[in-house]
C-alpha cells in the first residue's frame, strides 16, 4: 500500500479546521485524518466531524448512481437516462405554466461545497422563478437582516475578535460545541483558554447549561424566547445609567435619540419577570460591556430562530455599536476575504461607504404574502405554495442538498405537499425523508471528490486567511460534477442542450466574469478578455472563477498587476493557507448605506416594536400562570446535520436524539431517565425518550433538530436504527419572525406526560 500525505480544509462544518490526510490513491481509500498542526487557523485543531469524512466517503447509503422513478419506484439508472427523464417531464411543464411554475430548494451543505453553491446559480437563471426557498429561514436569516439594515447588506456581519477580547457574552449559541456559528472559529476551546490566561472573562445566556455555560465565568439562565428583552434591558441601562460611549463609532451613528426612546420602557426592572434574569445582574452586564475596553456580545441561533429573531439581532449590533465595541480591537470586526466578499469589492473602500442599502419584500408569496429576503420566500411558505391552486402555483420542484421534511415545521404536510408535485428533481447524496419523493436523483460528490475554497466562512473568520484544497480523488470516468449537473439541468431548462455543452457554458460564465472584472477593476486596465482566459488556463468549472476571484480580490495579483499578489496557483504552493493577519478595522469602506451611516432605527425595527412591547405583556402574563413548559433545541458536534446521523464515528455512543428535562420538572410528571414521554401542543404529538439533567433550567425542554429517520423508503441505515423524533413536528408552519421569515423553532410551548 502506497501511502501519502495530502492536506484538507474540512468541510463539514463553518470551523473549516484544516486536515491531515494519509490517502491511498491506488485503492482510492483514505486511511487516517488527523489535524493539520501547521494550518494557518486552526493550527492542529479537529473535532470528530472530521474523522467521519471517511465515512462518508466510503458509507454504501451515499448515491453513487442516478435514480429514476419507474412504476412508482426509484431504480437506477444511467445519466443520459436521468437527463432524458428530467428533458421529457420538464418541459411540458415550462411550455404550459412557465418558469414561475418551478420552485428551488437549497439546503445548508450547499454552502459548504463552493463548486455546487458557484454553479447553483445557473439553475437559477435559467429558470427565472421567484419561487427560492433555503435552510436560511430555518437558521440565520435574522442575522443577514440585521447587517442590512445597519451595514447595507444582508453578508456584512461583524464577528467577535476573540483573539484579542478581554470579555464576550454568548447569547443563545455554543460556541463549545459549534466552534462557531456565522462566525468560523476553529477550536473554541482553546481560544477560551487563551482569553482566561489574559485575564478575561466569559458569560452565557442560555436556558440551558450548555458545554460553553460549563467553561463560563458567569451562567445566567433566560427564559426561552425573551432574548430581546433581556437585550433592551440592556440598552435602556446603557441609556439610564449614562453608559453610551461609542468612541470611534459616534459620526457614524444616527437615530441615537429615537433608539434613547424606543428603548425606555425596558429597565432590568420591568423585563425581569418576563425573562427571570436578575436586574442587578443584567445592570452589571451593561456596565461590564461598556467599560471593559475590549468587549463583544455575540449571540447565535437561539436567538434567530425566536419570535423577535431580527429585532435582536438588531439589537445585539447596536449594544456593541453603542460601548464602542464595533469594528474595534477585541469587539466585532469585518473579515476582510480573499474572494466573494461584497463589501471588499473595487471602490468599496475609496467611496465612503455609500450605497443604496437593502430592500426586502420587492416581491410578496402568493398564498399568505409573506415579503422576499435576499431574494428567498421563507421556507414555511413551501407547502401552501405547492397545495393551492392558481397561477404561479409550484408544479414542479429543483432541491439541491436539502431536506426540508426534517428541517423544516409541519414536514408531514410538506411532505403530502412534495407527493402531490407534476415533476421533482433532486441532487443530494442520499436517498433520504425529502428526496424519495424525487422523480428523478442525481447523486452528489464525496466532499474528497471536490476542491474546497470555504467562500462563506472567509467572510465570517476570526483571522483574515485564504485556504485551498484540490479534490483528493478523482470522479469515477463518465460521472459529471457537481458543477456539470447543474449546467446540464440550466441547458435543457433553457432548451439549448442540443446545441450546447456544459463546457460551452462553462466558457460564457468565465468571459461574463472576466468582462465584467475589466469594467469594475481600475487595476486591470489596458488588459483584454483573451489575456485573462489565457491567464486562467486550464482550469475550468468553479476551480476557474476561483481563480479569477481570488486574482482580482483585495489580496490579488491581478494578472501581474501586483507581482507579489495572490492567486490560485500561489494557493496550491501554499497548502497550509497563508495567513493575512488579525482582524483590522474597516470603516467607511465596509458601509453601503445612505449617506455611509449606520442607522440605529431603521423603519422595519421601529415597525416591529409595538409587537416586541406586546410581546413583553403577554410573556409576565404567560409567566404568571405558569405550569407550562418551553422547548429549545440544541447543538451537539457531532449531528449538527441530518445527514450526519448516518455516519458510524458520529452516530456512536449515548443516544443524542433524547428529550432533556430538568429534575424537578421530571419528578413533576413521574419521569425517569431512560422513560418515554409523549410531547405535544397544538401542532403535533411525539414520543420520545427521556435525559432527566441538571442541565436543563426548571419550565424548559429540549430536543434537538434533524431525527426522525423513520421513513421505510429512505436508506440511511445508520441513521435508522437511532431514529429519534421530528422536533419540528411539534413547530407550526404558520409562526414566523416578520422581518425574516424565519420559522420559530425556540421557546415552543409544550405539554410533556409519561406514557
Amino acid at each position: 500500500m502506497a501511502v501519502e500525505t495530502t492536506h484538507r480544509i474540512c468541510s463539514f462544518c463553518e470551523a473549516t479546521c484544516g486536515l491531515e490526510l494519509e490517502v491511498d490513491r491506488e485503492a482510492r481509500k483514505l486511511v487516517s485524518v488527523r489535524g493539520n498542526k501547521d494550518d494557518v487557523l486552526s493550527q492542529g485543531y479537529l473535532c470528530p466531524k472530521a474523522v467521519a469524512l471517511k465515512d462518508l466517503d466510503e458509507d454504501p447509503d451515499r448515491l453513487r448512481q442516478p435514480l429514476v422513478r419507474r412504476g412508482g419506484n426509484l431504480e437506477p439508472a444511467t445519466w443520459d437516462e436521468a437527463f432524458a427523464e428530467i428533458k421529457k417531464r420538464i418541459r411540458p411543464i415550462l411550455e404550459e405554466h412557465g418558469g414561475g411554475s418551478v420552485g428551488i430548494y437549497v439546503g445548508n451543505p450547499t454552502a459548504h461545497k463552493p463548486s455546487l453553491s458557484l454553479a447553483h446559480g445557473a439553475l437559477v437563471r435559467s429558470l427565472g422563478t421567484s419561487h427560492m426557498y433555503s435552510a436560511s429561514t430555518l437558521d440565520q436569516m435574522p442575522r443577514h437582516v440585521a447587517a442590512g439594515l445597519m451595514y447595507g447588506s444582508w453578508t456584512s456581519v461583524p464577528v467577535p475578535d476573540i483573539d484579542r477580547t478581554d470579555l464576550i457574552v454568548v447569547v443563545g449559541g455554543n460556541p463549545m460545541a459549534s466552534n462557531g456559528s456565522m462566525w468560523t472559529v476553529p477550536n473554541f476551546r482553546g481560544r477560551h483558554r487563551a482569553l482566561k490566561e489574559r485575564g478575561g472573562r466569559m458569560v452565557v445566556i442560555d436556558p440551558k447549561r450548555t458545554q460553553s455555560a460549563k467553561a463560563a465565568d458567569t451562567h445566567l439562565a433566560i427564559r426561552p424566547g425573551t432574548d430581546v428583552f433581556f437585550f433592551f434591558s440592556i440598552l435602556a441601562t446603557l441609556f439610564d445609567e449614562d453608559l453610551v460611549q461609542p468612541r470611534h463609532l459616534e459620526s457614524y451613528l444616527i437615530n441615537v435619540d429615537l433608539l434613547r426612546s424606543a428603548v425606555a420602557g425596558y429597565l432590568p426592572e420591568e423585563t425581569a419577570e418576563a425573562t427571570g434574569l436578575e436586574p442587578e445582574a443584567v445592570r452589571a452586564l451593561a456596565r461590564d460591556l461598556s467599560r471593559t475596553e475590549r468587549a463583544v456580545l455575540y449571540a447565535r441561533i437561539g436567538t434567530s430562530v425566536a419570535e423577535y429573531g431580527s429585532t435582536a439581532n438588531w439589537a445585539v449590533d447596536v449594544i456593541n455599536a453603542l460601548c464602542g465595541n464595533l469594528d474595534h480591537e477585541g469587539g466585532v470586526m469585518w473579515p476582510r476575504a480573499a474572494a466573494f466578499q461584497f463589501n471588499s469589492a473595487p471602490g468599496r473602500e475609496v467611496n465612503g461607504g455609500e450605497g443604496k442599502g437593502v430592500r426586502s419584500g420587492r416581491r410578496k408569496s402568493r398564498v399568505r404574502g409573506a415579503p422576499e429576503v435576499m431574494g428567498e420566500f421563507p421556507a414555511v411558505c413551501l407547502a401552501e405554495e405547492i397545495e393551492t391552486p392558481g397561477e404561479g402555483q409550484i408544479r414542479a420542484l429543483f432541491t439541491t442538498a436539502g431536506n426540508p421534511a426534517l428541517s423544516a415545521p409541519n414536514g408531514q404536510r410538506l411532505a403530502r405537499a412534495l407527493d402531490s408535485l407534476d415533476f421533482m428533481v433532486s441532487t443530494d447524496i442520499y436517498l433520504n425523508e425529502t428526496t424519495r419523493h424525487a422523480d428523478v436523483i442525481l447523486p452528489g460528490q464525496s466532499p474528497l471528490e471536490d476542491f474546497h475554497f470555504p467562500i462563506p466562512f472567509m467572510a465570517m473568520s476570526v483571522r483574515n486567511v485564504a485556504r485551498f484544497s484540490p479534490a483528493v480523488f478523482d470522479l469515477e470516468e463518465g460521472r459529471p460534477a457537481e458543477w456539470q449537473i447543474m449546467y446540464q439541468l440550466a441547458l435543457i431548462i433553457s432548451g439549448q442542450d442540443e446545441t450546447t455543452s456544459t463546457q460551452d457554458y462553462d466558457d460564457m460564465v468565465i468571459s461574463n466574469q472576466v468582462n465584467a472584472a475589466l469594467k469594475t477593476h481600475p487595476t486591470l486596465e489596458g488588459f483584454t478578455p483573451e489575456d485573462i482566459l489565457a491567464q486562467l488556463e486550464p482550469r475550468r468549472g468553479p476551480e476557474r472563477q476561483v481563480d479569477l476571484g481570488v486574482r482580482t480580490g483585495p489580496y490579488g495579483d491581478f494578472f501581474g498587476a501586483r507581482p507579489d499578489g495572490l492567486s490560485l496557483g500561489k494557493l496550491l504552493e501554499n497548502p497550509q493557507g497563508i495567513d493575512f493577519g488579525a482582524l483590522e478595522p474597516r470603516l467607511p469602506g465596509v458601509l453601503s448605506t445612505p449617506g455611509g451611516k449606520i442607522d440605529l432605527m431603521p423603519q422595519a425595527i421601529a415597525e416591529d416594536l409595538p409587537r416586541v412591547k406586546a410581546g413583553l405583556a403577554r410573556t409576565r402574563v404567560e409567566v404568571g400562570a405558569g405550569a407550562r413548559l418551553l422547548m429549545i433545541g440544541r447543538r451537539n458536534t457531532r449531528t449538527n446535520n441530518s445527514w450526519m446521523h448516518n455516519l458510524p464515528t458520529l452516530a456512536k455512543g449515548k443516544f443524542k436524539g433524547a428529550l432533556e428535562i430538568s429534575p424537578a420538572d421530571a419528578k413533576a410528571r413521574g419521569l425517569a431517565s431512560g422513560d418515554i414521554a409523549r410531547v405535544e401542543n397544538k401542532s403535533g404529538s411525539v414520543e420520545v425518550e427521556v435525559d432527566v439533567t441538571d442541565d436543563m433550567s426548571p419550565g424548559t425542554v429540549s430536543l434537538p433538530h434533524g431525527f426522525g429517520h423513520v421513513m421505510s423508503d429512505t436508506n440511511m441505515t445508520i441513521a435508522a436504527r437511532n431514529p429519534g423524533v421530528n422536533s419540528n413536528l411539534l413547530a407550526s408552519d404558520q409562526a414566523v419572525d416578520p422581518l425574516s421569515g424565519t420559522a420559530i423553532l425556540n421557546a415552543i410551548p409544550v405539554e410533556v406526560s409519561a406514557i
